[in-house]
């Protein structure tokens, strides 16, 4: 296969793992995840083919708002770890070919951190700057209020310099003033410090409020001109590092933060509006908004990259969807307002927003694996954890990792009144649903998705080929195609709970090719015209790979 790819490009077909050190494994016994616990559970990402572990904030905090409040940029927190626990990380992660990118969270701080403790000693004081103050700011827009429910104003005011200080977020974490070139300068040295121990880059956190106009100030930099600087900088240590942004932005704004046509900003984009489409279609058992959503994405820059996912740490927002839209999927995946957060989003993981119907979770994943793009696990998802909806907010969906039907299900030795993060109980609980069991279970849905991975890995047309949306005629079936030097990979899936026949069109190619069929043994004639016709299964999934009959399996049969 003639692919033009490179070691610098590594993310372009890269799989990405996120996972929380807290909630993951415990070493020590004390019931909270820690750095040990992940390198004694390294092996379980190895064997199903990730290549990129994304770590959530580990750095010293208070834990008000699960550690994206940090106290200390150089540091990690002391229940997880230590400096030398992450260096052993890192080699144990590094020997089995895996990346490792963590969290950049240098919008705000808490408010805790020695910078803004100094701030808000004295107007005067030495870090008064690298804040955001106003005498008398201007009213909010409700809209930009992050957390609706929790806050009123993105202004607080501070009794000892009476003065307001700015959150985007939540009161108890104040925005770095990112036009300060101090600031900016420690950025950077944030960066070069993680580097030296190892990451291949960071995954940005909120890209669009990192820089913003909150003040009359002129003096804030061009946000493009800013992460242009900001990418350099990692380019200068790594050439083949990576910033992957949380830009949840319409497509033309979104585009921009690439770099345009030079892709010198943010490397790889999460791919918000083709997510939130996606369960439109699975709620209306209709390919339409999917295949909209692809056939308006604009194409990144040569070097740069869509992230997909169909799950994150957050809530699944859908706020790229109009009212009526939103509520769809609201009625399908999480009809209970407690099932919802910020009036925008669902606190709920995707085998439970499917009624535990396996053959349409293993679609979504299939759908996933084979979307344009890069794919992102959020940890869990390779066995169907579900959530916990008496935690509050986010939290529902961030409990431990489920590793054995033991006692909390593997993730700790301590007395379960230790752990502090209650698992979910019943069809999801441990019991049902952990990692031992599915490793020996051929049909499970970890042997699926490490399938998935494995033929994701076979086929970097998905990630590094030109797509196409095709027509199949069928309003429940999305069918692309990925062209890339001269290869050809077409993905059909069945949204649909009813089967379906299917006819596709494929430009280019004749009844000199077969496609042959990757997840089950098979082929499909296509013919002098370039058409092919085949079944599809109730919530069915194929990928197929344009070939010549001869180099076609020899037990393959004909299913068309």
């Amino acid at each position: 296969m003639r692919l033009s790819m490179t070691s610098d490009l590594w993310w372009k077909n890269a799989v990405v793992y996120c996972l929380d050190i807290e909630t993951f494994a415990d070493g020590n016994g004390d019931g909270i995840g820690d750095f040990r616990g992940a390198i004694q559970r390294i092996d379980h990402l190895d064997r199903m083919g990730v290549t990129c572990i994304w770590l959530m904030p580990f750095f010293p905090t208070p834990d008000k708002d699960d550690g994206y409040d940090i106290t200390d940029f150089y540091n990690v927190d002391p229940r997880l770890g230590t400096l030398g626990d992450f260096v052993e990380f890192m080699r144990v992660a590094g020997d089995r070919g895996i990346r490792v990118i963590a969290d950049l969270v240098v919008n705000h701080t808490s408010d805790q951190h020695p910078w803004f403790k100094d701030a808000r000693s004295s107007r005067d004081s030495r870090y008064r700057d690298w804040y955001i103050w106003s005498d008398k700011p201007e009213p909010d827009d409700p809209g930009g209020i992050v957390f609706p429910d929790e806050e009123d104003s993105l202004w607080e005011y501070d009794e000892k310099t009476e003065q307001y200080y700015f959150h985007r977020f939540y009161r108890f974490q104040p925005d770095l003033n990112t036009a300060n070139h101090e600031v900016q300068d420690e950025i950077s040295r944030i960066l070069g410090f993680w580097m030296e121990l190892g990451l291949s880059g960071f995954r940005v956190d909120a890209v669009p409020f990192l820089i913003e106009q909150v003040t009359d100030s002129d003096d804030l930099p061009d946000p493009h001109e800013f992460f242009a600087c900001l990418r350099a900088f990692l380019s200068r240590r790594d050439g083949s590092a990576i910033l992957l942004g949380e830009v949840n932005l319409p497509y033309d704004d979104l585009v921009r933060y690439f770099g345009n046509d030079l892709g010198d900003e943010i490397t790889m984009c999460f791919d918000f509006i083709t997510m939130q489409r996606t369960y439109l279609s699975l709620a209306r058992q209709d390919a339409g908004p999917l295949a909209a959503a692809l056939r308006e994405r604009p194409a990144p820059p040569k070097d740069s990259q869509w992230a997909t996912f169909v799950r994150n740490h957050d809530e699944l927002t859908l706020d790229k969807l109009n009212d009526a839209e939103r509520e769809e999927v609201f009625a399908a995946f999480g009809p209970d307002k407690d099932m919802q957060l910020f009036g925008r989003g669902l606190r709920r993981r995707v085998p439970t927003m499917l009624g535990g119907d396996m053959d349409r979770i293993k679609m979504v994943y299939s759908l996933l694996f084979s979307l344009p793009g890069t794919p992102v696990l959020f940890y869990g998802e390779e066995i169907g954890m579900g959530e916990n909806l008496e935690l509050e907010g986010r939290q529902a969906v961030r409990t431990p990792m489920q590793w054995t039907p033991h006692r909390n299900g593997g993730f700790s030795d301590a007395d379960p009144s230790k752990v502090r993060i209650p698992m979910p109980t019943g069809e999801y609980g441990p019991e049902k649903v952990n990692v031992s069991a599915q490793e020996r279970d051929p049909d499970s849905l970890l042997s699926w998705i490490t399938r998935l991975i494995r033929h994701y890995r076979d086929c970097p047309e998905f990630a590094w080929g030109d797509y196409t949306v095709l027509d199949t005629g069928v309003d429940a079936v999305f069918a692309h195609r990925a062209d890339c030097d001269g290869e050809t990979v077409v993905a059909v899936h069945n949204l649909g709970e009813t089967e379906a026949e299917v006819e596709i069109t494929l430009d280019g190619l004749d009844s000199s090719k077969v496609l042959t069929d990757l997840l089950v043994d098979g082929t499909v004639e296509i013919s002098g015209d370039g058409r092919a016709r085949f079944p599809m299964g109730r919530y069915g999934c194929r990928w197929f790979r344009a070939s010549t009959p001869e180099t076609a399996p020899a037990d393959s049969a004909d299913v068309s």
